[in-house]
Parts: structure tokens; sequence; C-alpha cells
């Protein structure tokens, strides 16, 4: 997770206290790369050399020289290497303030030249849970990739909680989630909802229903989502509210296993629509309309401050419309 710095006035103001000689900085920058500070960056939010080498698919040696390098450029400690747990120094505080302001700026910089050239090209890296990368998003990525063909839109499947975790520590652009959180630290774009629906083998009774209610579903054996998968949090919720106490045979942390496991008649099982509409079109699982309006939320998350390429915008633009 990326760390939460206290505002301290201090840190604003290097002269008062840090001794770090700033008044040379657009001297220094003449012979520092972006990308040394961007590393730097990275390296004090994810507070880990290993992350922050694979945010930016080099070496934690190169990592280490990147951090000694900027240290030589500045005369300054950076990090305080003899503490267990990571720390910045006063004058690595200060540099993460003034860098990200300098590497927000760029690329707010390179954001508005772009959109004056009406030009879209670069890297967008998605991070998705599984339901949403496998069954909403697909269609999304085809569109986006005919529209804009010099844009290339990397999509990587994770748990709810990695999710967060890339977006936050800037491993990812954009993060797509159900049951989005809120965060001060992100901003939310709310997509559709889709609807909830039981799940169950062709030979299971429920088959023969148009719909169910959900007491229908009190003492059935039932296929749940692993406990801190955010759509067992709504699921519980659900049950509880409407009193119904069911039988859990077994635990999944994705929609495809308990997908499985509901084939196989091991249970019935609740589950997005969206997520078994070629299990229900060859007939391996039957999909039972639930009664009362239950349905799961989707959103977009990207970090809160975060320059939005043309690119990026006109993704969002387009999940808003599709999903």
């Amino acid at each position: 997770m990326s760390r939460e710095r206290a505002k301290n006035p201090n840190l604003r103001h290097p002269s008062r206290s840090s001794g770090v000689d700033f008044r040379h900085f657009s001297c220094s920058m003449r012979g520092m790369q972006f990308e040394s500070l961007k590393v730097f960056c990275d390296l004090a939010e994810t507070e880990s050399f290993t992350k922050a080498a694979q945010i930016n698919g080099v070496t934690q040696s190169a990592v280490s020289q990147t951090i000694s390098a900027l240290e030589r450029q500045f005369e300054s400690p950076l990090i305080e290497r003899s503490k267990k747990n990571f720390r910045l120094t006063p004058e690595g505080e200060v540099l993460y303030d003034y860098s990200k302001q300098i590497l927000q700026s760029y690329d707010s910089l390179q954001s508005q030249l772009q959109g004056i050239k009406d030009v879209f090209v670069g890297n967008i890296r998605v991070s998705t849970v599984y339901s949403i990368g496998l069954h909403e998003l697909p269609p999304c990525i085809t569109q986006f990739m005919k529209d804009y063909p010099q844009v290339n839109v990397r999509v990587e499947y994770r748990r709810a909680d990695e999710v967060y975790e890339d977006v936050l520590g800037n491993r990812a652009d954009l993060g797509l989630v159900a049951y989005p959180v809120r965060d001060s630290k992100l901003e939310t774009v709310p997509l559709r909802k889709d609807s909830l629906v039981v799940i169950c083998n062709p030979q299971h009774p429920f088959a023969k229903q148009k719909s169910v209610k959900v007491q229908s579903l009190d003492g059935q054996k039932f296929v749940n989502f692993a406990k801190d998968i955010p759509t067992r949090k709504a699921l519980d919720k659900i049950l509880k509210e409407q009193r119904v106490a069911v039988t859990t045979v077994a635990e999944f942390d994705n929609v495809e296993t308990v997908k499985g496991a509901v084939e196989v008649d091991y249970g019935v099982a609740i589950v997005p629509e969206a997520t078994v509409r070629q299990e229900i079109a060859n007939k391996s699982l039957s999909a039972v309309k639930l009664d009362g309006n239950f349905q799961r939320e989707l959103g977009a998350i990207y970090k809160k401050g975060k320059v939005l390429s043309p690119a990026l915008k006109k993704f969002i633009e387009l999940l808003k419309k599709a999903l």
C-alpha cells in the first residue's frame, strides 16, 4: 500500500530544515532523467525495492543504483538505511514532494500536448478482478483497440485487494472492481450495475422455475466466494437481512471455480448474470432470476492526483458507456 504522508509545513520550505541545496535544483535536473525521479517516488510510495523494480521493469540493483546516484547528485542521504522499517530522511521527504510535482507537471504537459494534437498513443495498465476482466472487459478492449490502434492496453487479472494495491502502488493506471470501496486516496468512476442470479445444475429443482425468492435458499447447499471477496460480503449481507441460513459446502476466490462446482451439482450459488452467459448458452448451467432488486455495483478506480492521459480518458469514457 502507498504511504500516507503527514503534511509538514517545513517540508514545503527546504531552506528551513533540509540540507539539500534546492537553489540549484533546476541545474541538477539537466543531468538527471525523469525516470530516476519516478523510480525514487515509486520506492517511497511502495516502501519496497522489489515493488519499485517491478513497476519500472528494472532489477532491484538498478533501483539501488538510482537512489545512490540521486544521493550523490544532491549530496544528501535520502533513505535511513539503519532503520528496520523503510523510512525517508527529511531530505528524502523534500525530494519526494518536489519530484511528485515535477512528474505530475510533466505528465500534464504531455497530456495537454497530445490533446491539442488529438493524438492517442502510449500504454494503459489495467488491473481487474477476474469476473470483470474475463466477462465484461473483452468487448471494451476489442472496441478500444479498433478505435485507437496506437494505444497498448495491458490487463492483469487480480484479487480485489490486489487491484487496490496495484493502483495505489502505481503498478496500474486503472483498476476495475466490484462494490468499490471509498478511499480518500482514490478517485472512483461508477460503472453499471450487474444483476445477481441463482445458478444451479440443470437437473436441480430450481432450474424449472422462472424465479426464486431469497428465502428459498434457506438450508440449500451453497457454493460461496471466499470471505474476503467483496461479492461474498454483499451476499452475506443479503442473506442476513432476509434471515436466510445456507449450508456452505465450498468457498472459492473466483467466479470460474464457483461455476465449476455448481456444474457438477455440488450446490447452488449466486453470481453476476454477466458471468454465466456462456454456460447458459451451452446449457451446462441454469440461471434463475432472484426476486428483488439485487445487483452488483461495478467501478473504475485510479489514484487521486493522477494526470490522466488523453488515451486513458477515452478508455474510461468507453467503459462508462459499455459497463
